[in-house]
């Protein structure tokens, strides 16, 4: 398969009352079709721009962003989104939440065939049962299930993640990453993970990319190798040599993009 994501030389600033504020510099990323590319930096480096030029939300100053051969010059339908803050509408249940970019991208479609793609997804992350309840009745691990199911229901090429699951505890998070395996080995899609969790990085990406900080390049890109990969991936292989030599390869470059020699840790 060829690359569903490519960015080629992409520059950003802000307009600040001091004068462009620069966040990206020559930024070049490619992910493969089908894979889950993961990216983390330093704190303010850019991850976030990224995901909205990739959506088309944002337009770079230089360089071009293309998905699916095409050209991003406007926001896209077949992007889907997921952030921290999963963002419900509280008037509506969890049901219609989640069918509600079927109604925007969809509109025709039966309300029936709706439900019925609504509940599927609803059912693999265990919500049956929760769809006719309020955002307000839910954990916030439950919305963000809820929140995972909205942002794919319309089969979208790629979807974006911007830190979905950095609110929430330790297990609550654990649990959700088993989630998105779950989800991938049933609906496949390409997807950009923005984290500052390294562990998590590893644990879902095919790909980790580094970026240096501000303004961000492409500093360092990590195939992940993951333990026994070739099934649904296990917790347990991130407390293996192989996954703990992953992670200290991504602590040493972080350091690096924030500017210290990785010796001056210790």
């Amino acid at each position: 398969m060829g690359n569903l994501i490519e960015i080629k030389g992409v520059t950003h600033a802000y307009k600040t009352p001091n004068g462009p504020l620069p966040v990206l510099d020559g930024l070049t990323i490619e992910v493969p079709e089908g894979e889950f590319a993961a990216v983390v930096g330093p704190s303010g480096c850019g991850k976030s721009t990224l995901t909205r030029l990739v959506a088309g939300l944002m337009k770079p100053d230089t360089g071009e962003v293309w998905l699916h051969g095409e050209r991003v010059k406007s926001p896209r339908k077949t992007v889907g989104m997921a952030f921290q803050n999963p963002v419900m509408l509280e008037w509506r249940t969890i049901l219609e939440n989640v069918i509600l970019p079927l109604e925007i991208v969809a509109p025709s479609m039966p309300r029936a065939d709706r439900v019925a793609r609504a509940m599927e997804l609803l059912q693999l992350v265990g919500l049956d049962g929760f769809e006719g309840k309020r955002p307000s009745e839910l954990s916030g691990g439950m919305r963000q299930r809820a929140s995972l199911c909205r942002a794919i229901v319309h089969k979208p090429d790629v979807l974006i993640m911007d830190e979905p699951f950095g609110a929430l505890d330790a297990f609550t998070r654990e649990d959700l990453w088993q989630t998105m395996h779950e989800l991938r080995a049933k609906e496949p899609f390409t997807a950009v993970l923005i984290t500052h969790d390294l562990r998590e990085s590893v644990y879902l990406g095919d790909q980790v990319i580094v970026l240096s900080g501000r303004p961000a390049r492409t500093q360092f890109v990590l195939d992940v190798d993951y333990p026994g990969d070739g099934g649904l991936r296990q917790l347990e292989g991130l407390y293996t040599p192989e996954c703990a030599a992953m992670l200290a390869t991504l602590r040493e470059q972080i350091q690096i993009a924030q500017g210290r020699h990785p010796a001056e840790a210790h």
